[in-house]
This record gives C-alpha cells, structure tokens and sequence, in this order.
C-alpha cells in the first residue's frame, strides 16, 4: 500500500490559465464599476448624460440700451415674445427665429403691459416723458396692433392693463377702470374705484373684475361686474389686522379672487390672501412652519403654487410647496434638497422651476400639480440664471424645453434649453 504524503500547500491547486483570466476579468470590472459610479456622479450634473440633462436650443441676441420699464414676456401657443422699453419682438419657441418685431412710434417708451395674454392678445400702454397714454392690443401670433386707444390728451401712465372675459381692462392713475372689448377696442364702461381711495392693481375675468385701492391708509379690494362695471363689493384685504397702504399688491387671479403682498426693504414680508364670494376671506398663506416667506407664487385651479424659503440651521433653502386656497393648508411640499430655487412655472398639470446652484450648475425640477410627486430632475449644460451666476426674471415650458427670461443690458433677454 503506497504510503499518502502531504505536500504542504494546505490543499490549494495553482490557478489555471482559464481561472487566472476569470479572476482578472471580475477584479478589472470591479475596478470599472467603482470608476463608472464615480464618474457618472459628476457627469450627472455636468449636463452631458443622456437623459439627465437640458441643452441649450437657442438664445435670443445680447440685449444693449436696457430699461426698467417695459420689460415683460408671454408664452402663446409656439410664440415667446418678450417687451422692452422700445417695442416688442416675438421668436419660434422651437428654432428661435425672429418671427416679428414691433417698434413704438417715435421716441415713445412702453411704461406698462400686461402680466398675461388672452388667447395670444397682450396689452402695452407707451408714451413720452411720464405720459404714456396710448394703449394697444398686439397679436403675439404675428406682432400685428389689433387696435389703439390714445386715451386722453396728456393723460398719465396707465396703473395696470390686464386682459380677461374677453376684456381688455385699463385702470388710470385718476382712479377710472376702463373695460374695452379686447378683439376690437370698442369702448364697453368705465367706473370709478371707490371715494377717496386710489388705485393699485386690477385683474381680469369673466366672472368679475378686481382692483386693489389705498382707502385712507389701509389696503381694499373691490370687485366690478364684467358686463356693465357696477361696483359690487370692496373689502378689506386683512379685516383683523388691516393692510397698510404702503405694502405692494398685485392681482394674482380674478377667479378665484388672489391678492399677493410684498414690502420691500429689510426683511420681505410677504402674504397670499384669496376671497370667496361677495368678498368672504377664505385663506391667508404666509411664512407657517419652518417656512420664512413665501416668493414666487402661481395659481393654478384651486391652488397657490409658491417657492417658499426654508429655514435650516445655517442657512436658508428653498422648496415649491402647493397650498389650498379655500382653507391655505399646504397640500405637498417638494424638497430638492439644499436648494436656491428661481422661475415658477404651472402649466399642464405641472410645477416647474430651477435649483441655481453656483457651484455646482444649474436644475431643472418638474413636479407634478396634483399631487407634488417629482417627474422631472435635470442638470443645465450651461448657466441658465441672470449674468449666469444670478435668478432669473421668468420661466416657460413647452414640450420638452424651458424659456429662460431675463432683463438688463449685457444679457441674452431669452433661451431656451431642450431636453437630451
């Protein structure tokens, strides 16, 4: 019987040539996995992986001999259109070729437009040296003037034009609201704002037509019937505490009624504030919580959309938050972690807006209306906000791009990125 000896190796078999490959094979992807993943976690937010990032498409040309007046921009149908000072230029949101341009006459300025289109018919109102009168209806389809109201001789800037229920309505620093058919300009009412008070704001619809008035140092609101301007109520914005008249106010929807507050300088304060019918308040949606403002804020249906700040413990972020506007409960709040949200856009049954993060590149975040789940989040190839290092002054969708709106001299007043 031969005798077994023990070779001293512990058992172990020296690795074949097919074991030595398999092993160098899994430790080589090991080695790739690690680089990928690391990779990948900053070409994420670099905008140049596919489908996690925006291109920009387009940009508008630099924008030179700027104003603070003027400046608005609206979104109709495949139409951006964006105002300034001197005229209004209206670009193919899809190829960003100039589709037409309108110049006032003369050495008229625009001092005041409409903060929304109807259809695609926007308001302007131009005029010379502090006496811009002059009203006009533009087709953002084509720039052509549907038609102009000189109103009167010398009169001052106009307070507010909105358009709604199928009106064009333009309230006068005398404190007259003037209701004009919107397709034809043809002359519908006028009525005076309450006695002794003086006009803010106005806002359009076919259910009613609401004004913001200073009444003897306090803030109100009163509500006109759209079809002859019969005053039908006026209420104070705050009938507890009261609203000074010094607090900025703008109309942010006619139906259902939403009144929007600010004060500038120091601290911001701000407040939504929505009332039912014959002017009963409903909600009052200001910093609750954790929340240190409200800011940006939209209404979509029955809701108040609104970039609100968030207060952590060494600095201040930001989160899109969605609030009921029968009772002001918050409905969701959308957390993109530490964030310096910009642009709010509400349309089609989402929320849109952008993270402008100067570090590390700019998002995009698509939430949805209903119920503030996140569909959407990717990161800008290229600087989306003001100099490319600042916010932006508004925000459109359509289809799978973002408009980007910004004013001042030296920036590209419009882009527009596109999904990849």
């Amino acid at each position: 019987m031969a005798a077994r000896t023990d070779s001293g190796d512990g058992g172990a078999r020296p690795l074949t040539g097919g074991r030595r490959v398999l092993g160098c094979s899994i430790a080589v992807l090991v080695v790739l996995i690690l680089v990928g993943g690391i990779a990948s976690a900053f070409l994420v937010g670099s905008g140049y992986v596919p489908f996690f990032s925006m291109k920009t498409s387009w940009e508008a040309p630099y924008d030179r001999g700027t104003s603070d007046q003027g400046n608005g921009a609206w979104l109709a149908g495949d139409t951006v259109a964006r105002s300034r000072f001197d005229g209004v230029t209206g670009y193919d949101v899809r190829s960003g070729k100039q589709r037409w341009d309108y110049v006032v006459p003369g050495r008229a300025d625009i001092c005041t437009v409409s903060p929304d289109a109807t259809g695609t018919t926007v308001l302007i109102a131009y005029g010379e040296k502090d006496r811009c009168g002059t009203a006009v209806a533009l087709d953002l389809a084509d720039g052509r003037e549907l038609w102009r109201n000189p109103g009167a001789p010398g009169a001052a800037a106009y307070a507010g034009l909105v358009t709604g229920g199928g009106l064009a309505v333009l309230l006068d620093h005398g404190g007259t609201v003037r209701a004009l058919d919107l397709k034809t300009g043809t002359p519908r009412w006028k009525a005076a704002v309450p006695k002794g008070c003086e006009p803010g704001a106005v806002g359009a619809s076919a259910k009613q037509i609401l004004a913001t008035v200073a009444c003897g140092g306090e803030m109100k609101l009163a509500a006109f019937d759209p079809a002859d301007g019969k005053e039908r109520w006026t209420v104070p914005l705050d009938e507890r505490r009261g609203v000074p008249a010094t607090m900025k106010a703008s109309v942010l929807s006619a139906d259902p009624a939403v009144v929007f507050l600010a004060e500038d300088g120091g601290d911001q304060k701000v407040a939504a504030l929505s009332f039912g019918p014959e002017g009963r308040p409903l909600a009052h949606v200001e910093g609750v919580g954790d929340y240190g403002s409200i800011e940006e804020v939209r209404v979509g249906g029955d809701r108040l959309f609104a970039i609100a700040s968030y207060e952590g413990s060494q600095s201040t972020w930001e989160r899109v938050v969605a609030f009921d506007l029968a009772t002001g409960d918050q409905v969701w709040r959308g957390d993109v972690g530490k964030a310096d949200l910009d642009g709010l856009d509400v349309r089609d049954g989402r929320v849109t807006t952008v993270d402008l993060d100067k570090k590390y590149g700019d998002s995009l975040y698509v939430f949805d209306a209903a119920t503030g789940d996140e569909e959407d989040d990717r990161a800008f190839r290229d600087r989306v906000g003001k100099g490319y290092t600042g916010g932006l002054d508004d925000l459109f969708t359509f289809e799978d791009r973002a408009v980007a709106v910004r004013w001042g001299a030296g920036e590209r007043p419009v882009s527009v990125y596109e999904r990849w």
